[in-house]
């Protein structure tokens, strides 16, 4: 009976031991470095979510402004992709309800058979925006361009931005460091490939967002003063 006493608390003895028994330092550097990434990957998230702040708005309390603008999403045959054309008919929907008096509408047209900004003005004109007050801006090819050229080319100070709900945050970050004072409607969408595939690009997205907002370096293109959203404005 004491002998079996005995061997039941030196196993005890020999498990707390083993408990107790610190990681070695090669898997705890290696610990030590994968939480410093999650920490370092979180950090631009978290600083668009901050710049972003409350301007996210739904269709419905979306204040006015002069413009808003519409961020490119690729093209089908031609034709705007699903979630280009719901970012256009949320346009065409602010406009019909005189919240904005022209569109800006900013997309790829790198290369003469893909105009992307001439696709998203026929829409709108389908969709009952009259074509003068649609205004293309051919070279935004990417987030920070369109922002940055919508500000310094286009001379847009204050505007409604639209994209999906996954994008829009980073958007309004964007254009909001390259000066101007904008508000977003985020397009909502059903959470199936598409949309998780879009969710994960804005992790590496926020990572490119942080540099551009820290940095704005001028945009792929730059060029004179246009005019057409001036004249669609005055009309």
């Amino acid at each position: 009976m004491i002998s079996s006493v005995k061997t039941k608390v030196r196993t005890a003895r020999v498990k707390a031991k083993g408990m107790g028994r610190t990681v070695k330092p090669g898997r705890r550097q290696v610990l030590q470095t994968a939480v410093l990434l999650c920490v370092l990957g979180l950090l631009p998230a978290t600083w668009v979510a901050v710049s972003a702040g409350d301007r996210v708005r739904t269709l419905g309390g979306a204040p006015a402004a002069p413009v808003v603008v519409v961020f490119g999403a690729g093209l089908w045959d031609g034709e705007p992709s699903p979630y280009l054309a719901h970012r256009l008919d949320t346009a065409a929907e602010l406009y019909g309800r005189g919240r904005v008096r022209a569109v800006l509408v900013t997309g790829d047209n790198s290369r003469r058979d893909y105009d992307e900004t001439g696709a998203m003005r026929d829409y709108l004109v389908r969709r009952g925006v009259p074509a003068e007050d649609v205004v293309g801006d051919h070279a935004g090819f990417d987030t920070w361009d369109s922002c940055a050229r919508a500000r310094r080319i286009f001379g847009v100070e204050r505007a409604l931005l639209v994209s999906q709900g996954f994008h829009i945050r980073r958007a309004l970050a964007l254009c909001r460091a390259a000066g101007i004072d904008a508000y977003g409607v985020g397009v909502a969408e059903p959470h199936d490939a598409t949309w998780y595939y879009g969710a994960l690009r804005e992790v590496a997205g926020a990572a490119k967002a942080g540099l551009e907002a820290t940095f704005t370096p001028d945009p792929h293109f730059l060029g004179p003063r246009e005019r057409g959203l001036d004249r669609a404005l005055a009309g």
